[in-house]
């Protein structure tokens, strides 16, 4: 854990409250969920504590966390089967799907979550290879059995990947525009890690009629000043 975020309890806690105290001006009457990075807090953690600071006005009890498969190769999904981070153990809400034992796209989350509410349930759900066909089974499934109305539902992705900065942003700003207007013609122009959690977003939130609005787009190259190769990072909430 400690090559994303600090192992130390307090340190942690201190470094996330931080990244949620920062300010954003997004004012929405209903939050159903967000799409944040994944990366190390030290390149990432700003990006994605805007976002998350937006639930400190919702009080869901449970969360889906939906983040791509990094170690494991997978097709559909599968669970964790335990979080634990330095500020404790995560309950695991009851399911049958296949349990891995870690994936940092979706622990590197849940830390911000723990801050804002410690007690609540997740649903981690790490998404291997899918087609568009299932990515609509699947949206129609989650929508059925872990409804919005109960449920958070975040969707963790980084964005392209080791370009040079300016051909980063232009192919960022793509992906961006893809998933802000929903152009699910458009998703294999999608460069982003977790492009198998984002089909199923944009399904689920073109059913729901949700409309993602940008929070804030960096990358690599804006944090370290390290302009050669980068990794994108941006955040909505819908």
């Amino acid at each position: 854990m400690a090559e994303w975020y600090p192992s130390d309890k307090q340190q942690l806690d201190r470094l996330v409250s931080y990244f949620l105290t920062q300010k954003q001006e997004l004012k929405l009457d209903q939050i159903h969920g967000l799409i944040t990075p994944h990366a190390g807090y030290a390149y990432s953690g700003e990006v994605a504590g805007k976002a998350f600071s937006l639930l400190k006005q919702v009080k869901s009890k449970k969360a889906i966390i939906f983040g791509p498969s990094h170690y494991i190769p997978l097709k559909g999904i599968a669970s964790l089967g335990e979080i634990e981070t330095p500020l404790g153990k995560i309950e695991i809400i009851k399911n049958s799907f296949p349990k891995i034992p870690y994936e940092h796209s979706i622990e590197n989350q849940v830390p911000f979550i723990q801050n804002i509410n410690p007690k609540i349930k997740l649903l981690p759900l790490v998404i291997g290879k899918i087609n568009e066909k299932e990515a609509v089974e699947i949206a129609q499934m989650i929508l059925i059995n872990y409804p919005p109305k109960e449920y958070l539902y975040i969707f963790s992705t980084d964005l392209s990947h080791f370009l040079e900065y300016n051909k980063a942003k232009q192919k960022d700003e793509k992906t961006i525009d893809i998933i802000r207007h929903l152009n699910i013609k458009e998703t294999k122009k999608l460069d982003a890690c977790g492009i198998y959690p984002l089909l199923i977003f944009m399904q689920i939130a073109k059913i729901r009629s949700w409309q993602p609005k940008l929070i804030e787009y960096k990358n690599s190259g804006d944090i370290t000043g390290d302009k050669s190769q980068v990794v994108g990072y941006a955040s909505f909430v819908f």
